[in-house]
């Protein structure tokens, strides 16, 4: 990518496009497009049509996408399969029609089987049933790796899928009704310390086995495998290890200044046993995340308390 390259960060206010946009401009890419949803519905295919004729844009990241946790995405299930799949399916087709130089489309480790042999391989995927809970999430993630796979068989569409696992960073979802888990932590224990709360009650037994990934490190693997990598099927983008959402508690507990009591409210869903990434194929490339767990905690809670 020339750095005066014109492109198109979809979904630059959202935890992984702000990332990806920071990471651009760091790096001296100075034609940089953006919309935030009020002034571009990409929903509308008559709008986002509109928008990439106009813009013309050469290179697109597409991180605009709804999201959420285990109970937002098992309540609002239509909404997350209707809302992703016309959100890729306007900017890909637009993608083409309007001959940009290449994609770059963000989905989730949430694509692979409940049950797939752990650490995930690119290549487990539609090898099993999906975790039920994001199932509708899943399926519209797994459409658009074959989106850009199709187009590129196609029309010779340069267009490539990444596969995050579990992220964190700044600008961050917070709610705790439809947040992740390591937000939604933060804020427990945050807000606990705060009013002097006894306890802590975190959903679960503690024992699923969870990897995350500073949305920094994400933005940095996104725009090496913009530079470096024309194929089909996706890449895994991870840490390549995992923590217990127990560890994970006691490590937020501690890093927050929280001295009271943690409680497992076992009534309510696990999700998947464990979802570690295999990331062997974007090391091989040359590409390793360099950001710790508790070194990037501590960096987002203190930027958090600071706004």
């Amino acid at each position: 990518m020339d750095k005066n390259a014109k492109i198109y960060v979809a979904g630059h206010r959202g935890l992984v496009g702000s990332a990806i946009l920071r990471a651009l401009e760091n790096q001296g890419f100075t034609n940089l497009v953006t919309r935030t949803s009020q002034e571009l519905d990409l929903l509308d295919y008559q709008k986002t049509a509109q928008f990439f004729a106009e813009e013309k844009p050469d290179y697109v990241f597409l991180a605009a996408a709804k999201v959420g946790g285990i109970q937002a995405n098992n309540t609002y299930r239509a909404d997350f399969l209707y809302e992703n799949l016309m959100i890729q399916n306007n900017v890909i087709h637009q993608a083409y029609v309007n001959n940009v130089k290449k994609l770059l489309f963000l989905g989730s480790s949430c694509i692979y089987p409940k049950m797939a042999p752990q650490p995930l391989k690119e290549d487990s995927l539609l090898t099993g049933t999906l975790e039920p809970t994001n199932e509708p999430y899943a399926i519209a993630k797994i459409a658009g790796i074959k989106m850009c796979d199709a187009y590129r068989s196609q029309y010779n569409s340069n267009f490539i899928s990444a596969m995050p696992t579990n992220m964190y960073g700044p600008n961050d979802n917070y709610d705790l009704n439809n947040s992740h888990v390591l937000p939604a932590l933060l804020r427990k224990f945050h807000e606990a310390k705060e009013q002097n709360h006894p306890e802590v009650v975190v959903w679960g037994t503690g024992t699923p086995l969870r990897e995350f990934l500073h949305s920094d490190d994400l933005a940095d693997a996104c725009i090496f495998l913009m530079q470096n990598y024309d194929d089909f099927g996706h890449v895994n983008v991870g840490i390549g290890e995992d923590i217990s959402i127990k560890d994970l508690a006691l490590l937020i507990k501690k890093i927050v200044g929280y001295e009271g009591n943690l409680v497992w409210d076992t009534s309510k869903p696990d999700g998947t046993p464990r979802k570690l990434m295999d990331v062997s194929k974007i090391n091989d490339m040359g590409w390793k995340a360099k950001i710790g767990l508790e070194e990037g905690i501590r960096d987002v809670y203190q930027k958090k308390l600071k706004n």
